[in-house]
């Protein structure tokens, strides 16, 4: 596993192609309930539960991941960590922005537009690794399979697959506000404050001096003309940009003091990580957030959260089930640690930009739960262990385990702590 912030290049045409790919599917799937065959199918079923959320609500989500340099379309690759078979890898792009709508009973009730960093983590077959009994579902009917078994052919669709066309794929994305302006912002926000202040200025002179700048009082003054014509403008160019600078400083300042309950999280990693390196060098805090982020959503947006086979604890509060879109906040703090044999519970602060609906009511907020997940440490991690594609340890049949706690072959009950996290506790602060 190698994690490095410093050691950061462009992705591969082939990994950027499908990262765009997966940016512009978001949108249709969170909308109309489309699937996502690169995605990973921890992401699919998350989503298909959100589009299922908004349809018992009555609601339509227009949610478009737009771009806002069209010269930066490229993803950058960052951390990254492996096991035997797969390698995952954070990418991001700082481009995008993210514009929302809300519609109820045929009226637009709520829509924000969002300067936002993309992240996205891909994985891919480590070169020279063959994961051929892994189970895996067919991208195209769903049904459970295994890797093998879908590049000689799909038994119930008949699909063949190639490993290009299994892998690369997306298994998990968030964004976050991005502070920064491209070239445009930056340029069409001081055009505005030049605009600002050279009207300001010019009802500021009218006001000191009436006589001279009054325009009743120019009218056959060239010279008055030409002066305030060629003067203004310089000095409210200079002037304008003194502002717009100000400006963008107090913004920072403000967003800084807003975000200040996150930097009590800044060493969860080290903490982290030091902690659970000892029980297997496979576990990685990138890799830990990306499954966190999974599971919350998940229980959030689903019908009945105590169901779900990785979800041990007491019933959620109500109000979770007025959530309609629900995206990282760029915070995991890891609180207490507790060993208990050969599992470990990690008990996190976690923060969320949350979207509620209740009735015609919509508004966003930042939200920070208490989110605590517990799994084995004497098992390596799995790095493309998913629970829709579960391979039962006591009989070996494959099945979707979304709802079935038990196998329905063997009838014996499926342990999650054994291949992953569980989520025994989820509420907010």
């Amino acid at each position: 596993m190698g994690y490095n912030f410093f050691n950061i290049k462009e992705v591969s045409p082939a990994f950027n192609r499908k990262l765009k790919d997966f940016k512009e599917s978001v949108g249709p799937a969170i909308r109309e309930g489309k699937d996502i065959t690169f995605a990973d199918n921890d992401i699919t079923y998350a989503l298909k539960l959100q589009n299922e959320r908004l349809k018992e609500k009555g609601l339509e989500l227009d949610y478009n991941i737009y771009s806002r340099d069209n010269q930066n379309d490229k993803f950058i690759s960052g951390s990254s960590w492996k096991d035997a078979h797969y390698q995952s890898t954070v990418c991001f792009n700082n481009s995008y922005g993210i514009k929302r709508k809300v519609k109820k009973d045929g009226k637009w009730r709520y829509s924000d537009n969002r300067k936002s960093v993309l992240y996205e983590t891909i994985t891919d077959v480590v070169t020279g690794a063959h994961p051929d009994n892994d189970p895996f579902c067919c991208p195209n009917c769903g049904t459970a399979s295994t890797v093998a078994g879908l590049q000689n052919g799909c038994a119930y669709c008949g699909t063949k697959f190639q490993m290009d066309d299994l892998f690369p794929k997306v298994s998990a994305y968030y964004f976050l506000e991005d502070a920064g302006m491209t070239k445009g912002e930056f340029w069409g926000g001081y055009f505005i404050c030049f605009v600002i202040t050279l009207i300001a200025m010019y009802i500021f002179a009218c006001y000191l001096n009436p006589a001279v700048f009054l325009p009743k009082n120019l009218a056959g003054n060239t010279t008055n003309l030409i002066g305030i014509a060629i003067g203004f403008p310089i000095g409210c160019f200079i002037l304008g940009y003194v502002l717009y600078a100000y400006y963008l400083i107090i913004r920072l300042i403000v967003k800084a003091i807003l975000s200040a309950g996150k930097m009590g999280t800044a060493g969860s990693r080290r903490k982290f990580e030091a902690r659970m390196r000892k029980f297997s060098p496979e576990f990685s805090y990138e890799y830990f957030t990306s499954k966190a982020i999974s599971l919350i959503k998940t229980a959030v947006f689903s019908k009945d959260e105590t169901e779900l086979l990785f979800y041990t604890g007491q019933p959620m509060n109500p109000k979770m089930k007025d959530i309609i879109d629900l995206n990282y906040g760029g915070a995991l703090g890891c609180k207490r640690f507790k060993d208990e044999g050969n599992f470990v519970t990690v008990q996190t602060k976690a923060y969320f930009d949350v979207l509620y609906a209740q009735g015609s009511r919509i508004y966003s907020r930042s939200e920070v739960f208490s989110a605590t997940f517990k799994r084995r440490t004497d098992i390596p991690v799995k790095l493309n262990f998913s629970m829709t594609r579960i391979a039962c340890p006591t009989c070996g049949s494959s099945y979707d385990a979304t709802k079935n706690k038990i196998c329905p072959y063997c009838e014996n009950k499926y342990e999650i702590t054994t291949d992953d996290w569980a989520l025994v506790e989820f509420k907010k602060m």
